[in-house]
């Protein structure tokens, strides 16, 4: 076991810990709200026109996750007719166009977080580039709304009908094309689900480049989607640095091949850009090709204590230039955090309680040249003081344990009764300072405020629970947490994107120009504004 000698406390995780299982990182913020999910109800598409009901009060319609000032319109686009249901039968067969039942809408009506319901009548599931483009035709001409749908674990909105759009769900289009052996390019269909895919580039020695705790169920194209994040950004970086081509069926129909391989390619403006990140607004993702990595032979994760935020940076910093290349992850946890996993689930962290928690990982090829580096720092860091306590695993079963312990965080908070948490990228130098504001700003009139995120790229998730619900607190917390983020010049949606929840809140992180140019491209590509309308942009 690495570093044993270098901990006084060390130990490895109880065996009775080794039958947990690493947690949905994402899915944990489904439960952004009341610990009762029966209370949750929505409202009927009589009671409101906008469809948009959050579940963070049982009656109340919001917004993205604040009461709306104005309702959402619908845009004068056509009703879905009898005619358009018989083409698209057509083109698909019965069995891939649902319609009709209620009931089996749903699953595709209603988001993760069971906090967004939507209209639509309609779901078709087409399994080939030619049938999206030729549905899309079909709806251009006649002016008829579409959301694309992945997986639909997305946490903003972004995949659901506001109204009565139809959806083209990727489900169907799932077929993995080839895998490069020599190169590592992976070429596939939209539809793959992560989990899939990570583990067929496995089988012949790849990694994928995004772990997402949503990737049983999240699929690649909702993944570039939504330029979704995850742990291995810290060592691989964003789906932009790694995604080197795509295809795509834009509003009328028309297929934009972008289907480069190549790791350089400088001929003119690189347009599968614009769509990693663009929700589905410009068009539908069908192709995708991706660079892995290759699998790390060896992995090692520490769960360390720290006495002071400082010390957090300093050993941030210190594991970067120590550990360099075999640095993939590294987490932040603050003692409140970890306080209320305690009091709410019996979930103790694997050493004694401090200030601040760091998770660091490391995956290389060479599993002694590996130690030795966490070893050298590890040591230098408890010399330094930087460092108090901590405990190392590198057996399968112990790392999940530790994992666990961080991916079941949000559900404690949970239990505290009612739950807000947000996702935003602020300078790792003021990580603590806005938590630490935040507290101070909220008072007694919350029951806590917490912090933990990717130390590693600057990705902080602010907690913020009450023991009952307060609408006051809740329009209170909302102008003070975004303004505060764009007076540092962060971002007010680290990694779950803009979706129908942040589209009034975009220009806190984006100026008035870039917004301006943003509906331009838009207005180019779908001057119809057929495609996932009511998202990311403002009105």
């Amino acid at each position: 076991m690495a570093s044993k000698q270098f901990f006084k406390t060390l130990r490895l995780i109880p065996q009775k810990y080794s039958n947990d299982t690493r947690g949905l990182h994402s899915c944990s913020y489904r439960y952004v709200v009341n610990s009762n999910y029966q209370q949750c109800t929505f409202l009927t598409a009589r009671q409101s026109k906008s469809k948009i009901v959050s579940a963070l009060h049982p009656s109340k319609a919001y917004y993205g996750t604040q009461p709306s000032s104005s309702k959402i319109t619908r845009g004068p686009y056509s009703r879905l007719e009898a005619v358009d249901i018989a083409v698209f039968t057509g083109i698909l067969g019965k069995a891939r166009v649902i319609n009709g039942a209620e009931d089996d809408l749903d699953g595709f009506n209603v988001d993760w977080l069971k906090s967004v319901r939507g209209n639509a009548q309609i779901v078709l599931k087409p399994n080939t580039t030619e049938e999206v483009s030729q549905i899309m035709q079909h709806c251009h001409s006649r002016n008829l709304a579409v959301v694309p749908q992945g997986g639909n674990t997305g946490l903003n909105g972004g995949c659901i009908a506001i109204f009565d759009e139809v959806v083209i769900s990727t489900s169907l289009m799932n077929q993995v094309i080839n895998l490069d052996e020599l190169t590592g390019v992976l070429t596939c269909q939209s539809g793959c689900v992560l989990y899939t895919l990570d583990e067929h580039v496995k089988e012949r020695g790849f990694v994928m480049p995004l772990d997402l705790g949503a990737k049983e169920s999240c699929q690649i194209g909702g993944n570039l989607s939504t330029n979704a994040g995850g742990l291995r950004v810290l060592r691989y970086g964003s789906l932009h640095a790694t995604v080197l081509g795509i295809e795509a069926v834009l509003a009328d129909g028309t297929i934009l091949d972008c289907m480069s391989t190549m790791k350089k390619d400088n001929t003119g403006y690189d347009l599968k850009h614009l769509f990693i990140g663009s929700e589905g607004t410009l068009g539908i993702l069908t192709k995708v090709a991706i660079q892995c990595p290759i699998k790390p032979n060896s992995i090692n994760l520490a769960f360390l204590g720290l006495d002071s935020y400082s010390k957090v940076l300093e050993t941030y910093q210190k594991a970067r230039n120590d550990l360099g290349e075999i640095l993939s992850a590294c987490e932040y946890i603050d003692n409140e955090t970890m306080k209320c996993a305690e009091e709410n689930m019996n979930l103790k962290a694997p050493i004694s309680s401090y200030p601040y928690y760091m998770m660091i990982e490391t995956a290389g090829s060479n599993a002694v040249h590996d130690e030795d580096k966490l070893n050298s720092f590890l040591e230098d860091s408890m010399k330094l003081n930087l460092v108090t306590d901590g405990t190392v695993a590198s057996e399968p079963s112990h790392m999940k344990a530790i994992w666990s312990t961080r991916e079941k965080l949000a559900d404690a908070m949970l239990k505290d009764g009612y739950f807000l948490i947000f996702d935003f990228s602020v300078p790792l130098e003021i990580f603590e300072k806005f938590v630490q504001d935040t507290r101070a700003y909220l008072g007694a009139s919350v029951k806590r405020v917490t912090g933990f995120g990717h130390l590693g790229d600057g990705n902080i998730h602010l907690n913020i629970t009450m023991e009952k619900f307060n609408p006051d607190v809740l329009a209170k917390v909302e102008p003070f947490v975004y303004q505060w983020v764009a007076n540092h010049k962060g971002s007010i949606s680290a990694e779950h994107g803009i979706g129908s929840k942040k589209r009034h809140l975009i220009h806190h992180s984006k100026s008035g120009e870039s917004i301006k140019i943003m509906k331009q491209i838009k207005k180019l590509l779908d001057p119809k504004n057929i495609m996932n309308p009511y998202k990311v942009l403002p009105e």
